[in-house]
């Protein structure tokens, strides 16, 4: 028989508590008693048959358990995240596909809860931290590749900021994956999943074994080994490539760069060949950009385009015809965990976790440019060696010969945790030493040329940019093929973390309870260059020199209380406050308030409040020196010397990214308003309100906001006719091209972002045809918005793509599951609303600027199905994007691929997966 429900209030009180603890989100053995499964949103603890609501807590937490997971065909951490409603903008292997270093930390993967930016959201295994993702970048995090997703029981998502609690980076919230903690047995499982129309097809394997029962044996040991291995796909594999006529809608956005090769001419050397009637397959140009080739270029790669960035005489590259829309993987990943009681009450455990991801992205072929007359074939160029016999020409071109850029990243994680935990003296007590390591390789595996042997090549005729090159070329070609490691990155973290735990008093409602801990950590990174790469002569993969080489460290330290008084029955008051101090940047105090009110056993009130901060990270404050690319822009005073001609003044601008070891921690503020509302025994809905605003933002401005407004960033943009005597910008009076565009990390302004979230839950619904559920899990954020810097207006991504990304208004999963028997199967639905595209993102003001775009709502369908064929056996089949949804179209033109938004949509189509678990007893 259920116990009545203010009953549950003691088990409440601890287990809120336990919650809130600032290092971890459980002490070591009372997670052993806490793992939970679900009847009527109620969480039946083991040991005890008490039973409370899921969300009776003054904070708003979302749990995904291991049935969950399992249903959704979700196998990795990077796919759980983004089946978060709450979750925008996370960093993904689609998203992290790019060149030569162009966009920063390939391979990351990241969790942005509420859209606030991977470095505001805090990831934890078991409650304690992990080192970031070491390769120096913009975004500082745990790579998502290093969580043992096999060794998961589940999954708890605080959607509250939580810095008084965890310290930084919790300012949107924490997302903890939490392990088996006593498994006994031996389990094996295998998935294997291929699309439809091929390419991405993945497989895994997982084996967890564990002995010794902790209450009769006093110890248990536990380990689990994942295996995975996911293929590449190709533009050529999918159809919707082609259905998106990238070439027909967005031809501004595609490349100059083709094969065979551009001819820039100045606007004198244009109508000196129009006053000779020189005509390219007769045809007199009309513009400064021309191909011997065109109109005929070589299709499908080089197109002859009206629109296009290369001109109505020139060919423009449809380089979507040359890249892959998900790299090739392989992942591997350990995790064991030991616990030993000691007697007396007390326990010592140790947990060590192992991980390795290596992801194989490949880009476009590499792309030269010719300028001087040293540079040029010697030969001049074929048919205009009469017409302009003494004049240097600019040539743009594509070494298709060369083949694909390929590189290879890994990223390798390593976590050891050694403590202990019990009762002594009345207070319970948990402590841990935690050191972890995360190590990243950045290797040019081939595509990518020697620069000054290129140069030669082209000179002597070796190699032709402006058709096939001979046989001697292509073994020439070969030979100067790069394959090094050409930066490495390491980052550490050791932290000390204690904390204990008692009850003070009876007051009311229970016991007045109160927690103190305290943490020390200290966090390294460094990185390096390679020789090759320091020496500037990989093409298409420059460096700016020795600030390649970076090594810093710094000693953190934080103390912390923490206090839960119920006063009453109905009324139960949380408070906390927390003090870090990060050397060389300062102390912040952080307080958080919340607040429960249970008017009646079906409706819960909850309240919460509190200040968050962000500490600059190590790659903010002294990252190297960063060489990068915009997408295809236009630069309006380049273009207003060309007369808008897109195929000279349209181009991937170079960028430079600089840290700044002056910044100073962001700040937050934010509160939260809800309700947990049990309908009937089957049924509970929650709804909470959330409003963050963040300050003194850490950020560099966009690219496309710089070139928009150069009255006020002017000065952030250099040119070849500044005499500034920077290095690589050679002094040209009568030159306005952008040599670079600087991006520097500042302290700029503020963002403030409000929505609501919503769950509905209806379980064990029973009929005469099995059992049904249903689960919603929505967010509708109502602002997002923020600052370039202090005093400007403020500019809204919510519903609009701007500079980077979209917050859109309304997200959600639906689950529909039904089971009778030995059987079982689940519909869901992840939803994703409509929003306004970049349509700004060509802006020359000259009236030329992208068709605007809605792009469309992104729904897909999944259905999975299982047959449990023994107590020891289970089978799944599992359909993904059930109707073969494509990803909508979109004008974006701040990811590397174009035509949509790899950041949210999954380019697979309709996947297929089977998978097969059975346990050793």
């Amino acid at each position: 028989m259920t116990p009545p429900r203010a009953c549950t209030r003691p088990v409440l009180r601890a287990t809120a508590l336990a919650a809130l603890m600032a290092s971890t989100a459980v002490t070591s053995h009372l997670a052993q008693a806490q793992e939970a499964t679900s009847t009527l949103n109620r969480v039946e603890v083991t040991g005890s048959a008490i039973k409370r609501l899921e969300s009776e807590t003054a904070l708003p937490v979302q749990v995904i358990t291991k049935a969950d997971i399992i249903k959704a065909g979700i196998t990795t951490a990077a796919e759980l995240v983004a089946s978060i409603s709450a979750a925008s903008n996370s960093l993904t292997d689609g998203a992290s596909i790019a060149i030569g270093g162009y966009k920063d930390q390939m391979g990351f993967n990241s969790a942005n809860l509420r859209g606030l930016g991977t470095s505001s959201t805090l990831v934890l295994l078991n409650g304690r931290r992990m080192a970031n993702f070491a390769s120096p970048g913009d975004d500082a995090g745990v790579d998502l590749n290093t969580i043992p997703m096999a060794a998961i029981q589940r999954v708890e998502v605080l959607l509250d900021g939580a810095s008084a609690l965890y310290g930084a980076d919790a300012i949107g919230g924490v997302v903890n994956f939490i392990t088996r903690k006593d498994y006994q047995g031996l389990q094996l499982d295998a998935y294997a999943g291929a699309s439809k129309e091929g390419g991405a097809g993945k497989r895994s394997a997982s084996l967890a074994g564990g002995f010794g029962d902790y209450a009769k044996d006093g110890f248990n040991v536990f380990a689990v080994l994942d295996v995975q291995k996911t293929d590449a796909l190709s533009t050529s594999q999918r159809k919707f490539i082609s259905d998106l006529k990238i070439p027909e809608r967005l031809p501004h956005l595609l490349s100059s760069y083709p094969m065979p090769a551009n001819i820039l001419l100045s606007d004198d050397q244009l109508t000196a060949l129009q006053d000779q009637g020189f005509k390219i397959n007769g045809r007199v140009p009309t513009s400064t950009t021309i191909n011997l080739s065109a109109p005929n270029c070589n299709p499908p790669h080089s197109l002859n385009l009206k629109d296009g960035i290369g001109g109505p005489d020139g060919c423009t590259f449809d380089y979507m015809r040359d890249v892959e829309l998900y790299p090739d993987s392989k992942k591997l990943s350990f995790l064991s965990r030991g616990v030993l009681d000691l007697g007396g009450g007390h326990q010592a455990f140790a947990e060590l976790s192992l991980a390795k991801a290596e992801t194989n992205y490949v880009g476009t072929s590499t792309r030269i440019r010719l300028r001087r007359a040293n540079e040029l074939p010697t030969s001049m160029i074929p048919g205009l060696d009469t017409a302009l016999p003494d004049e240097t020409v600019e040539v743009r071109a594509r070494l298709l010969e060369a083949g694909p850029r390929k590189s290879n990243l890994e990223s390798r994680g390593e976590r050891l945790v050694l403590g202990m935990s019990g009762a002594l003296a009345g207070w319970d007590y948990d402590w841990a030493l935690n050191h972890s390591t995360n190590k990243v390789a950045d290797r040019d595996v081939r595509g990518y040329l020697l620069y000054q042997e290129l140069i030669d090549g082209i000179h002597k005729g070796l190699i032709n940019v402006f058709g096939p090159s001979s046989a001697a070329g292509r073994d020439y070609l070969e030979k100067i093929q790069v394959n090094d490691e050409v930066r490495s990155a390491k980052g550490s973290m050791s932290s000390f973390d204690a904390k204990a735990s008692r009850e003070l008093m009876r007051l009311d409602g229970g016991a007045l309870a109160i927690a103190l801990g305290g943490e020390l950590r200290r966090e390294k990174v460094e990185s390096r260059a390679s020789e090759l790469l320091l020496s500037d002569n990989i093409n298409e993969d420059w460096t700016p020199g020795d600030s390649q080489f970076v090594k810093n460290s710094r000693k953190v330290w934080a103390a912390y209380g923490e206090l839960n008084a119920p006063f009453t029955k109905q009324v139960e008051l949380q408070l906390a406050l927390r003090h870090d101090h990060y050397q060389k940047i300062g102390g912040s105090t952080n307080p958080k308030i919340g607040l429960r009110y249970q008017p009646s056993t079906d409706l819960l009130l909850r309240a919460s409040a509190g200040r968050g901060f962000r500490a600059p990270s190590m790659n903010d404050l002294y990252r190297p020196t960063k060489f990068g690319s915009t997408q295809v822009l236009p630069d309006p005073v380049y273009c207003a010397d060309v007369n808008n001609d897109f195929g000279r003044c349209a181009n991937n601008w170079d960028t430079q990214t600089y840290s700044n070891p002056n910044l100073k921690p962001e700040r937050s503020r934010q509160f939260s308003l809800g309700m947990v509302f049990e309908a009937t025994r089957n049924l509970s809905v929650s709804l909470d309100y959330w409003n963050i605003q963040k300050s003194d933002l850490i950020s560099t401005i966009g690219e496309d906001i710089i070139l928009a407004n150069l009255d006020k960033y002017g000065k952030l943009v250099h040119r070849y006719n500044m005499d500034e005597g920077l290095e690589g910008c050679d002094y040209d009076p009568d030159d306005y091209e952008i040599c670079f565009i600087e991006l520097r990390k500042e302290n700029r302004g503020k963002q403030r972002t409000s929505g609501l979230d919503i769950t509905m839950d209806l379980k064990g619904l029973r009929t005469g045809v099995g059992d049904f559920g249903a689960k919603l899990v929505g967010t509708l954020a109502l602002k997002s918005e923020k600052q370039t810097g202090y005093g400007d207006g403020f500019v809204s991504n919510l519903g609009k793509f701007v500079t980077d990304g979209v917050v859109q208004r309304w997200r959600h999963r639906l689950t529909v599951d039904w089971s009778q028997g030995p059987w079982s199967l689940s519909l869901s639905n992840n939803y994703i609303s409509a929003y306004d595209d970049q349509n700004s993102a060509i802006d020359t003001n000259s009236g030329k600027v992208v068709e605007k775009n809605k792009v469309k709502a992104y729904s897909l369908w999944d259905l999975s199905g299982a047959w449990n064929a023994s107590k020891d056996l289970t089978l799944r089949a599992g359909i993904k994007n059930l109707f073969n949804t494509a990803p909508p179209y979109s004008n974006q033109a701040y990811f590397f691929i174009s035509g949509y938004d790899p950041s949210y949509t999954d380019p697979r189509g309709r996947f297929g997966y089977l998978s097969v678990q059975y346990q050793f007893r």
